[in-house]
């Protein structure tokens, strides 16, 4: 069995071919080929929390364990156990937040593709952090995106990521206030952790991919944002328990689309585009998918 550094692990997970094996695990899903149960949750003493999300198809199972202890740093840490479905022979050990961070970013990445109706366009990211920069990464990859704004509470974290963006050839600026950016951007990316709405306006066709807020409780786009705009989630059982973006809007849930949906029909022909994803199982079995193929297993 393999045990997969950071750096390996990111090596084996390319963006574009990344969105592509999502692309296929949703067909392979739709024909019942695929197994995904809702992840479980269990608490543990100390506020500490331990989630198990599995997935598996004929050749391919993964496990994804996940530990969250708010005052620990770091405070979540993540593996991904990857091994043959017929065997159940181990085959390699992932780390999970790459895993994570690449994957989240990857089905971003498709859904920009399909729905985004300037996908060439400048890209503002709200939030510095490790899905800021992953987006960054796979919307240069997967689009082209060569100009980019980023905006954070914490200028010195925009600053720094800003960086990281001009020292991959990127035209990049930290700001200091949304609204310049707002006016320009056709791509926006929220991925922070705030409770509360960072995001209360978009340009008329803009594409909005909502990574950040994970609990009901929580909202990164304004409420009057979402009730204009054309809505797609990642899937809609996750979307429906915990896209707080969603929920809090009150949205009529028989307008919104799984984007399995949305890869079969045409893109939106006119106004914002919304994409709210809260993860799943089967993004990670994506990921094992892609690892499995580069490693040869």
């Amino acid at each position: 069995m393999r045990i997969l550094s950071a750096e390996e692990t990111a090596a084996l997970l390319p963006y574009p071919a990344l969105a592509k094996s999502v692309v296929e695990v949703l067909a392979d899903h739709a024909r019942g080929q695929t197994v995904a149960p809702e992840r479980l949750v269990v608490p543990l003493p100390g506020g500490a929390t331990l989630l198990l999300m599995p997935a598996a198809d004929p050749s391919i199972t993964v496990t994804k364990v996940v530990t969250v202890h708010p005052q620990q740093h770091p405070s979540v840490r993540a593996e991904v156990w990857m091994m043959r479905t017929q065997t159940g022979e181990r085959l390699a050990l992932l780390e999970g937040s790459v895993v994570t961070a690449r994957r989240t970013a990857a089905v971003s990445l498709l859904a920009a593709q399909t729905l985004a109706a300037h996908p060439s366009g400048p890209l503002l990211i709200i939030g510095a952090g490790t899905q800021g920069q992953s987006h960054l990464e796979a919307f240069q990859e997967g689009l082209g995106t060569d100009k980019v704004y980023v905006y954070s509470r914490s200028l010195e974290r925009a600053e720094a990521l800003a960086s990281y963006a001009r020292q991959r050839r990127m035209l990049a600026q930290a700001v200091r206030h949304l609204e310049p950016a707002l006016d320009e951007a056709s791509l926006i990316v929220c991925a922070t952790t705030s409770p509360t709405p960072v995001l209360f306006k978009a340009a008329p066709e803009a594409f909005i991919a909502a990574v950040g807020a994970y609990r009901p409780e929580m909202a990164e786009v304004a409420p009057e944002v979402v009730r204009q705009a054309h809505i797609f989630v990642d899937t809609l059982e996750g979307a429906r328990a915990e896209a707080g973006d969603l929920l809090q809007a009150g949205v009529d849930w028989g307008q919104v689309q799984p984007l399995e949906a949305a890869l079969h029909q045409p893109r939106p022909s006119s106004g914002i585009v919304l994409f709210k994803s809260v993860g799943h199982a089967l993004w990670d079995l994506a990921a094992a998918r892609l690892a499995a193929q580069a490693l040869g297993c």
